[in-house]
């Protein structure tokens, strides 16, 4: 019987050799493989891009540490565009609104959590302040008449 050695992965060599994740980038693909393939946007998969926003933030920083945050930053405040867009033209899905709002607290819990993301703390109040623009006067706790996602409300 022949005996193998295990395999063992030198941390930093194999975080070297990652290239660096960049949402800016991811956005920018997602909308233009939707916009290729039927023309319209797909707000189920538009949510899906929106929930990767905390990893994300976490990811772009950790793997470029020169220009991560702005990375996330563009991507964040892109897509958000893209909710704003979809509001204008009377198509946002309460679904989607949630989502975005979903993401504003986790991104901002990240970046009060991990150490050197506090400046990404301004990028989410520009994201949530897009939101805010679009909740219902004058209490701005409802889309549409429904009630939205803030944290703490499940």
């Amino acid at each position: 019987m022949e005996h193998h050695q295990p395999i063992l992965f030198n941390p930093i060599h194999f975080e070297l050799d990652m290239p660096p994740t960049n949402y800016a980038q991811f956005v920018v693909d997602v909308l233009a493989r939707m916009n290729h393939e039927s023309g319209t946007i797909d707000q189920s998969i538009l949510r899906r891009a929106i929930g990767l926003a905390s990893s994300y933030l976490l990811t772009d920083t950790s793997t470029n540490s020169e220009g991560g945050i702005t990375s996330w930053q563009t991507g964040f405040n892109q897509i958000a565009d893209v909710v704003v867009v979809l509001h204008q033209r009377d198509e946002l899905e309460l679904e989607t609104f949630n989502e975005a709002s979903k993401a504003c607290s986790e991104c901002w819990s990240v970046a009060a959590t991990w150490r050197g993301l506090e400046d990404c703390r301004q990028g989410v109040r520009e994201v949530a302040g897009k939101l805010k623009n679009l909740l219902d006067e004058p209490n701005r706790r409802t889309y549409k008449g429904h009630k939205v996602y803030t944290p703490n409300s499940s």
